[in-house]
């Protein structure tokens, strides 16, 4: 019999938009959101977070920087070439792709510790909808939790703790 998927509850703290509270099981540990808090019509750029129930689809680790985490999702290696399509109007809209790429894009081989490891949702995935956001990851906070661009954020060792309990089909959802 098949175990039924795990759900990560992430909920809006109601006194300050940018933040929340990420619940696993019996874990429960803060969190960054989007600069303009959560919202139900995610457009790009708007820096929202959006609410809805998405599939933990698979892991990037930066291994120049760690040893790879423990986890049972699909799990990669980042590359200095990696990135992400944020173009509305290209065809890989919302899809990895590789640099240099010619249309508008995020580096994933950042500088800061950010994406270090970094969980790719099934938000506006499949299919994509030009405009309704792309590049929503569960990936490291800032110092402080200061607001993502419309991810949820949680510390490193928060990170590696959730990783190690997930599974294929787990759920977040954003409210």
């Amino acid at each position: 019999m098949k175990n039924a998927a795990q759900c990560l509850e992430v909920r809006q703290l109601p006194w300050l938009k940018t933040r929340g509270v990420l619940t696993l099981g019996g874990i429960t540990v803060p969190c960054a959101l989007g600069r303009s808090g959560v919202t139900h019509a995610k457009r790009e750029g708007d820096g929202a977070t959006p609410t809805g129930t998405f599939e933990l689809m698979n892991v990037y680790y930066r291994a120049d920087r760690q040893s790879r985490p423990r986890t049972a999702l699909p799990i990669e290696a980042l590359e200095r070439q990696d990135g992400w399509c944020d173009d509305p109007g290209h065809p890989r809209y919302n899809r990895p792709v590789e640099l240099p790429f010619g249309a508008s894009h995020e580096k994933m081989w950042r500088d800061d510790r950010l994406y270090d490891i970094v969980v790719v949702l099934d938000c506006n995935m499949y299919p994509a909808v030009p405009g309704r956001g792309s590049a929503i990851f569960f990936h490291i906070a800032r110092e402080g939790y200061t607001p993502t661009e419309g991810c949820v954020a949680v510390s490193p060792a928060h990170m590696k703790l959730i990783l190690s309990k997930v599974r294929i089909g787990d759920v977040m959802t954003v409210s």
